[in-house]
């Protein structure tokens, strides 16, 4: 009798030490590092979204549409992005172009990038009707803020988080202007939507008109926010011809450019290795040497995915998604660098 009722404590402790250690890996997106106050991805990773895609069409050329239903889908606000993990396991950031008020569809737009990292290529082949796909629900780094006037720039596919922001805009009776640059208009989409707000909307196809004319952004008056979306050098451009650059509003989904890279090492505490990184690699590619199974997604400063903690050493922080706290002991592995040549990380 004692050899059975010890043999059930056993089993009883071992049932409870995997119900705990299940708990521990769903409450961090980081096991085995300590869960964040605030998930990277903004919600608990336990009730992961998934969203059946619905329709898909090309409303030009390279540029994939797509709507995704479930029921019960979290709410968003212009501006807002998806994360998507695509079915090779990928993880990729779309900006949300549908309408809010839709409570259960996403749409999305995608671009095909022949020479890009593989993300679009794979959306392009394999994102067909009836595919499953699992999300993270929307985040909004590009809100729309109250404002009495608003001018509107968009380059390509940059126009997607933008065309809720007009219709937001349009509706709260905001005085606004639209330019919407890109190679040629057989390669902007969204064009005949576009159409119906008449002289608001100014179209600037490159081949036609050459490069966008910015100089009207120099009468931008006060109460005036700015808000643009699109190649890094038109990003740029916005930002030097408007007076007051705290008026502007920027949205990437590639990492900003910052200053010139040098070598590095990196210690490794809790494994007891030291690696050494060239200018020329991330801080991640060096990390991966040693440890291998370090995890990563997105490569651009995202997702999250590689979020590790800095023990010491001065980062050179080059993300789109950490906010002031986390920067404050943590890194993206993936695009920030060590900014005095050195850093200690918990790995």
């Amino acid at each position: 009798m004692r050899r059975a009722l010890a043999a059930t404590a056993v089993a009883g402790a071992a049932w409870a030490a995997r119900r705990a250690l299940r708990r521990r890996i769903a409450g961090s997106p980081l096991w085995p590092l300590p869960a964040l106050e605030r998930p990277v991805s903004g919600h608990s990773p336990r009730r992961p979204l998934r969203a059946r895609i619905t329709h898909r069409t090309e409303p030009v050329e390279g540029v994939l549409r797509l709507t995704l239903e479930a029921p019960g889908l979290p709410p968003w606000t212009p501006g807002a992005h998806l994360d998507v993990t695509l079915p090779s396991g990928l993880v990729r950031q779309y900006s949300l172009c549908g309408d809010p008020a839709d409570g259960g569809a996403y749409t999305i737009a995608i671009r095909l990038v022949e020479d890009g990292r593989g993300g679009s290529r794979e959306a392009h082949a394999r994102l067909v009707v009836g595919t499953e796909l699992e999300l993270r629900p929307p985040r909004n780094r590009f809100p729309l803020l109250p404002a009495a006037s608003y001018v509107f720039v968009a380059g390509g596919i940059g126009i997607t988080p933008l065309l809720p922001m007009l219709r937001a805009a349009e509706a709260a009776g905001a005085d606004w202007t639209l330019l919407y640059g890109g190679r040629s208009r057989a390669s902007m989409p969204f064009l005949a939507e576009l159409a119906a707000y008449g002289e608001r909307v100014t179209v600037l196809p490159q081949d036609e008109v050459g490069l966008p004319d910015l100089s009207a952004l120099a009468a931008t008056g006060p109460g005036t926010l700015v808000y643009c979306c699109g190649p890094e050098p038109l990003m740029r451009a916005v930002t030097a011809a408007v007076p007051d650059p705290e008026s502007v509003r920027l949205e990437r989904f590639a990492p900003a450019a910052s200053g010139p890279a040098r070598a590095f090492t990196v210690e490794l505490r809790r494994s007891g290795r030291t690696v050494e990184g060239g200018a020329d690699e991330s801080v991640l590619a060096a990390v991966r040497r040693e440890l291998p199974a370090t995890p990563y997604s997105c490569e651009q400063g995202f997702c999250g995915t590689c979020q590790h903690r800095v023990l010491a050493g001065e980062v050179d922080h080059r993300d789109e998604l950490l906010t002031d706290a986390e920067r404050a002991d943590s890194m993206l592995l993936c695009v920030s660098r060590a900014g005095d040549g050195r850093l200690v990380l918990d790995l």
